[in-house]
Formats: C-alpha cells, sequence, structure tokens
C-alpha cells in the first residue's frame, strides 16, 4: 500500500503539472471510468461543479454531453488554472475558481452534479471526509456526486503491480498521493447520508465512487 506523506502536495509546481498533463492521455482504461460516470450525471442537471478540474478533460465530456449545463471548474494549480481558462474561454457557462480543496469549499450556491477525476486522493483522510461532507451539503435534493478516483490496493503487491501496469515504480509514484481503501470511502459516503452508494467500475486502483442526495422511497 502506498505511504502517505502528510502535507506534501506537488500540485503547485508547474513541473509536477506538465509531468502529469504529459501522461495523462496514457492511463490505461481511462476512458472506460470517464464513460461510465457521464452514465450517472442526470439528464437534467443545469449546474455542475468539477473538483480540481486539472486541464478540464473531463468537464469538457460532462459538457459535450450536457451542452446547456452550467458549470464550475475549481483547481489551484497556476498550470491547470491556465490551461483551464484556454479551453473554456468560448464558454460562457464555465467559471474557472481558484481554490485549494484542503481548505473548506467556497460558497458558490447548489448543484445538480459534483464531479471530480483523479484529485481528491492528494488530500490527507480527515480532510476527504470533511469534503465529502461538504459536497453533500452543496448537492441539490435531487443531486449526484460521481468521483472518479485512484485508490489504495488492499495488498502492497497489488499496489507495486498497479504502478508497473502505468509505468511507475514505488520510488517514481507520485509523494502527493495519500490513497484511502474503496470500502472505507463507500462507507463515508454511506455514513454523511448519500443514497445509492456504490462502486461503478474498477480497474486496479482506479474507481469509479458515486452516491446521490435523492431519497429513497
Amino acid at each position: 500500500m502506498s505511504t502517505v506523506i502528510a502535507g506534501v502536495n506537488l500540485w503547485s509546481s508547474s513541473e509536477h503539472a506538465l509531468d502529469y498533463l504529459s501522461r495523462a492521455d496514457a492511463i490505461p482504461h481511462r476512458t472506460e471510468g470517464e464513460r461510465t460516470l457521464l452514465e450517472f450525471i442526470p439528464s437534467g442537471a443545469n449546474r455542475i461543479l468539477d473538483l480540481g478540474s486539472g486541464d478540464g478533460r473531463l468537464l469538457a465530456l460532462v459538457l459535450a454531453d450536457r451542452p446547456d449545463a452550467e458549470a464550475v471548474a475549481l483547481d489551484f494549480s497556476a498550470t491547470m488554472l491556465d490551461r483551464l481558462r484556454q479551453r473554456f474561454a468560448p464558454n460562457p457557462r464555465v467559471q474557472v475558481v481558484e481554490h485549494d480543496l484542503s481548505k473548506p469549499l467556497p460558497d458558490l450556491g447548489a448543484f445538480d452534479a459534483v464531479v471530480s477525476s483523479f484529485a481528491i486522493h492528494h488530500l490527507i483522510h480527515p480532510r476527504k471526509h470533511d469534503l465529502y461532507s461538504e459536497i453533500f451539503s452543496r448537492l441539490n435534493p435531487t443531486g449526484v456526486f460521481c468521483n472518479l478516483e485512484h485508490v489504495a490496493s488492499p495488498t502492497p503487491a497489488l499496489h507495486t503491480s498497479f504502478l508497473e501496469s502505468i509505468g511507475y515504480t514505488t520510488e517514481t509514484e507520485d509523494p502527493s498521493n495519500k490513497l484511502l481503501d474503496l470500502h472505507t470511502q463507500l462507507t463515508w459516503l454511506r455514513e454523511i447520508g448519500f443514497n445509492d452508494v456504490d462502486c461503478h467500475w474498477k480497474w486496479r486502483e482506479l474507481a469509479l465512487l458515486s452516491g446521490t442526495r435523492t431519497t429513497n422511497e
């Protein structure tokens, strides 16, 4: 399993961000997870929040599927913010906001969907839990949270095998990663109040977690 290094986050470095972007499209099976995520965005979603938007890859896919929606893209990396502003400059429905997810979410109103892709695992575990609670409070009553995430393997051997499959080793993996197991995160979502919580897609350490504010009857 990956070792949590509290306080380490290299994403303010332009070099680190650019290195990730050079590899992002080559992450195995990523498009499968993204395609599955789109299935769970409500057809009537009018406001969408993307946490840790990066260069806007996921949000662009969501908006291609929901072209009339308004969206807010959050990130704190200067490199990523520049990419976001360039990508969405022609779209007045997209607001780009500088924000560090290690701090409480700003007041941005309510949303029909909150999405994230490979971002929340950079937070220490207590902050992950707090962020999930903040997301729940910002969803409309029928809103959905979809988190395409990097989760912990159950054994060190499986973690090493995953790293090898994406071209890394335990020596070269991102020290910003603070991986947490899937079961714990699904349990948190249920305890916070999310309904229909499940993992809808998984390949090794990549997983799609989702839950809604819809009341079960």
